[in-house]
């Protein structure tokens, strides 16, 4: 997408949405720019033994905290590369300015600008999360803004979406993510086998914001992963509650915004997933899968 473009040929945002149509504008904008450094070739640096991070990651959040001052100068910013403002502020930005860096610099076109706000009252402790009340995850490759707002929907491009109807996990898609750093001491691998082997397959696109707006439009039955911050998925979070879905720990306990762990679902098979984690921590033997005949025998029983 050119910055130039028209109004009139840019994702839409019901005019609804106040927080959100504001900060999807600054997501526009740092997604043109992100894309544009994707077409031109990417220069990429490590930030840790193997963590990667590019110029266009750092020039995405200079400008968007540049655009979020000018819009919103008393709002506090929280970024993935280092931004830290204004933390006490009532209202506070969780940005990724682009999501999926790994698949940014290896030409992979799966990635994301991510922006979450949450409101939090004069007085709150801060080790209690405020309310998150606006999201924006734009994917600049496929010209998709995903919007919402607490109590007024989620959008993709100024129409509602809402998760799945799928109501089990065998006949469901689900996705997943693994960390770039301690993958050895990362158990994931586990839980992708039994995964995959219990549904209609896995599927892993390297950026946990545009997972968490899958799910939130039907494309994604859910997604689980270890190890995410805060600038991961507040906006995906916010979104799948809006569309219809859940958004928990893996034990089903209450997710909070600096959770390490996420489980979003389509509300049907949460708690399907939810026994599944139980018992693979547990070192309990799952249950037998199903086969073929006794797969069709249990959709022939629900349809009737």
């Amino acid at each position: 997408m050119n910055p130039t473009d028209s109004a009139a040929n840019l994702p839409q945002v019901p005019a609804s949405l106040a927080f959100a149509s504001a900060g999807a504008s600054i997501a526009l904008e740092a997604g043109a720019l992100i894309h544009e450094h994707f077409k031109n070739g990417v220069a990429t640096e490590y930030k840790g033994d193997v963590d990667l991070v590019t110029v266009a990651d750092r020039a995405s959040e200079k400008l968007i905290v540049e655009r979020l001052h000018q819009v919103f100068p008393q709002h506090g910013i929280y970024g993935e590369e280092g931004t830290r403002k204004q933390l006490h502020s009532e209202y506070r930005w969780y940005i990724d300015p682009l999501d999926g860096t790994t698949n940014f610099a290896h030409g992979f076109p799966v990635f994301c600008v991510s922006m979450g706000l949450e409101q939090r009252p004069p007085g709150l402790a801060d080790d209690q999360d405020g309310t998150l009340i606006a999201a924006v995850i734009y994917d600049p490759t496929r010209d998709e803004l995903f919007t919402a707002e607490r109590g007024k929907g989620a959008y993709l491009n100024g129409r509602p979406i809402h998760v799945s109807p799928t109501p089990v996990l065998a006949e469901s898609l689900v996705a997943t993510g693994f960390p770039s750093r301690k993958r050895h001491a990362n158990p994931n691998v586990f839980f992708y086998q039994e995964f995959t082997l219990r549904s209609h397959g896995v599927r892993r696109a390297g950026s946990a914001a545009i997972d968490l707006a899958y799910v939130a439009c039907g494309r994604f039955d859910a997604y689980w992963e270890f190890n995410l911050n805060p600038w991961d998925t507040t906006a995906g979070m916010l979104l799948v509650l809006e569309a219809g879905g859940t958004v928990t720990c893996f034990d089903g306990s209450p997710f909070r915004i600096n959770s390490r762990e996420v489980l979003a679902t389509n509300t049907h098979i949460r708690r399907e997933m939810i026994r599944i984690f139980d018992d693979l921590f547990a070192g309990r033997d799952l249950e037998p899968l199903l086969t073929p005949q006794e797969f069709a025998a249990q959709r022939a029983a629900r349809s009737t």
